[in-house]
Formats: C-alpha cells, sequence, structure tokens
C-alpha cells in the first residue's frame, strides 16, 4: 500500500467514533486505504450486484455477517443500510465498528446525515498531492507533466498513459454515474456541458452563458452542476466580502478536483501541448486551488477559503479565513516574479484588514522570504500552509 496523507486522520477518527466514513471521487484510492489501514476488518463491496442484492433485500441478515463491524465500499448503493447501522453501533457502543466509503457525496452525505449523525466522522480523500506522487513509480518530472497527467492514484501506480485513462475515466462515469442519476438516454449534451467547464477552469460562473452554448435551460446547468460537485468532478470557489466593502463579485470560479482530467476534457493529448496552451495559467491556478483543498481534507481542518475581486478588478486568487485574520495568495505559473502580482494583495492591504503575511505561488522551484510577502514554489504549497496556518 502507498501511503496517503489521510491515513492518520482515518485512524485517529476510528479511535473516537464508531463509524467512519470516507467520501472522494471514484478512484481517488478510497478502498486501498480502507483495505491497508484495517487490513483484518471484514470487507464488503456494494459495487457487487450480488452483494448489494443482499444488502437490500435483507439488510438485518447482511450486516449480520460482521459482529464486530466492517468496512462496506460504496454505500450510495444501498444507503438505507446506514439506519440499520446506527442501531447495531448505538447496541455496542465502541469505536472503530464500521468503515464507510462512497463516490456519490450527495445521496450519501443525506443518508449519513439523517441515520448517522453524531456517530461518524466524515472525511474526504481526494486524488493525490503533488508530495504523494513521489511515494508512486511514475515519475513525473516538471510542471507541465504534472498538469497533463494529474493526481489519479491508479496513473501513478501502475504507469498508465493519461489519455487512455482519462477516456475510459469519463465514459465510465457518464455511463454509470450520470447515466443513472439523470436518467435520460441521450447523454451528448451533458458530455458537451463537462467539456466547456474544463474550459472555463479559474473563470466566473455565467450559467446563462453556459445553457446558451449547451442548448439548454439555465434551472438544467444548474442542476448538472449539482451533479459534478455531488460526483466529485468539480466544485465551485465563493468570493470573499466584507461587511464593510461594496461592489464585490458575487459569481463563484469554477475549478475541477482533478487538472489532468480537465486537460483531457480540453483536448489535451501529449504533454509538449501544455506549454503552449492558452490555458495553461487557468490550469496551474487550478492545481494549486485543489491542493489547498487536499490538505485541508487531509488534515480535516476547516478553514474557509475564498477568492477576492471587486468590480475594479482587483482579484487576489486565494483568500484562506482563519478565525478573524486572512491569509491572501496570489497564483502564477510564471517562473520570474514581477511588482504586478502584488496589484490584488496590495488593494487588500487598503482596506485595513487582519491579514497574515501573503505569497505569491509561482510556477519556479525556488523560494523567497520577502519582508512582506513570501515566494513559494509550485510544489511548497503544503509546506507554506503547515506552517502559516499553525
Amino acid at each position: 500500500m502507498y501511503k496517503r496523507l489521510l491515513e492518520k486522520k482515518l485512524i485517529e477518527s476510528a479511535g473516537q467514533y464508531p463509524v467512519v466514513t470516507i467520501t472522494g471521487p471514484r478512484q481517488s484510492g478510497k478502498s486501498t486505504l480502507i483495505k491497508g489501514t484495517f487490513p483484518t476488518k471484514p470487507y464488503a463491496n456494494l459495487e457487487s450486484t450480488r452483494t448489494k442484492n443482499f444488502a437490500q433485500s435483507d439488510p438485518v441478515g447482511f450486516l449480520g455477517q460482521f459482529p464486530n463491524g466492517a468496512a462496506i465500499d460504496e454505500i450510495q448503493k444501498v444507503p438505507e443500510l446506514t439506519s440499520d447501522i446506527q442501531v447495531m453501533v448505538d447496541e455496542r457502543k465502541s469505536t472503530g465498528q464500521f468503515i464507510l466509503s462512497g463516490s456519490e457525496n450527495l445521496v450519501l452525505s443525506e443518508s449519513v446525515s439523517q441515520s448517522l449523525a453524531g456517530r461518524t466522522a466524515i472525511l474526504k480523500l481526494l486524488p493525490l498531492t503533488i508530495g504523494e506522487c513521489r511515494n508512486f513509480p511514475l515519475e513525473c518530472e516538471g510542471l507541465d507533466q504534472f498538469l497533463y497527467t494529474g493526481f489519479y492514484p491508479r496513473i501513478h501506480a501502475d504507469c498508465l498513459n493519461p489519455t487512455d485513462f482519462y477516456g475510459s475515466y469519463v465514459e465510465t462515469y457518464i455511463e454509470r454515474d450520470i447515466r443513472n442519476l439523470l436518467q435520460v438516454k441521450d447523454l451528448s449534451k451533458f458530455r458537451l456541458f463537462v467539456e466547456l467547464c474544463a474550459g472555463r477552469i479559474g473563470q466566473l460562473l455565467n450559467k446563462n452563458s453556459l445553457a446558451s452554448d449547451v442548448g439548454v435551460a439555465a434551472s438544467t446547468i444548474e442542476h448538472w452542476f449539482s451533479i459534478l460537485e455531488a460526483t466529485f468532478i468539480c466544485f465551485r470557489l465563493q468570493p470573499w466580502h466584507h461587511n464593510t466593502t461594496k461592489r464585490l463579485v458575487k459569481s463563484p470560479k469554477l475549478y475541477f478536483y482533478d487538472v489532468g482530467l480537465a486537460s483531457y476534457l480540453i483536448g489535451i493529448d501529449e504533454v509538449s501541448q501544455i506549454r503552449t496552451h492558452p490555458l495553461r495559467g487557468a490550469l496551474f491556478e487550478n492545481l494549486q486551488v485543489v491542493e489547498l483543498q487536499k490538505h485541508l481534507y487531509n488534515l480535516n481542518r476547516h478553514n474557509r477559503f475564498y477568492f477576492y475581486r471587486d468590480s475594479q478588478g482587483n482579484e487576489v486568487d486565494l483568500v484562506i479565513q482563519k478565525a478573524n485574520t486572512l491569509l491572501p495568495i496570489e497564483i502564477k505559473s510564471s517562473q520570474t516574479f514581477h511588482n504586478s502580482f502584488l496589484k490584488g494583495i496590495n488593494h487588500l492591504k487598503k482596506l485595513k484588514l487582519e491579514l497574515l503575511k501573503p505569497a505569491v505561488v509561482m510556477g519556479g522551484t525556488s523560494s523567497e522570504h520577502r519582508s512582506d510577502f513570501t515566494i513559494v514554489p509550485w510544489t511548497g504549497l503544503y509546506n507554506f500552509l503547515t506552517s502559516s496556518l499553525r
């Protein structure tokens, strides 16, 4: 088993709660993590038709196989099972009984919130961090290789061709998850919608524009976004608002949970195409935003993070809120620093907010600790965050 940063929090949570629930995208490594962390715990996968039918038709008998608890994968396939799990854990009153996992966040969260409230820790496992990739056989050389390859564990563990992997991933995702969730036969417009989303990473979300390009109603676009978010394909980063500051934008920005998937969807099929691609800067921004999210999830930290933008064009790519303080972070794919990179940060300083020392994350490999800000290399966000958010 390849080590994942979430393992420490998983073990800790299993010692505190009777149930631990892990959500995350398909192929993010949930099953591997659970089996490697709890090798002696019985395991059941509800993706199996036989196992699913047993759990649906006789939940008491199904759970009766596991008097000391079990690891149950894809729990969203039989969400009603959580009610019977609640009864079992309440009777036994011991920690670490069940480890549940699922790849459809919306369905899973509803069943968990209804049946296991107060009884389960909820953890999220996203694809690999930059640091975790170093533990895997595939050797990625340089920033562009990571932007092309992405971070799904199978690519790095089995040295797979990223284009082949993501082609199969998208087809499987649309044919299995989306067909079931949308209950429609013609998914060509949804596929177009996903591709258009990839072309808009790092941009303000304009649902009316997307609806026009896809040829559906704006209300359909909102519903489809909820599906992308529930299945861990995309997420929306909300703007930060200060109650004494006016004329701030209200629209969120769009990002993908995996930058390799986004690269595939915009038509990149060779790493050499990254260097001159017009969306390289947006892909780099996506890489760093989701890298932040991965580390907060792995630490089970609940710091809120946003972006800042006003109607005058002043913008900061990331604003992390910790209590009453803000940590501003600018993201630039350039390897050479320019003072213009600080424009948004300097504007934020004028608002007389309580700020931590800002950072500029860049596409280079060296760090600089200047008097009023820090230059962070593209591989160094984790180390910077752990020192800044203590």
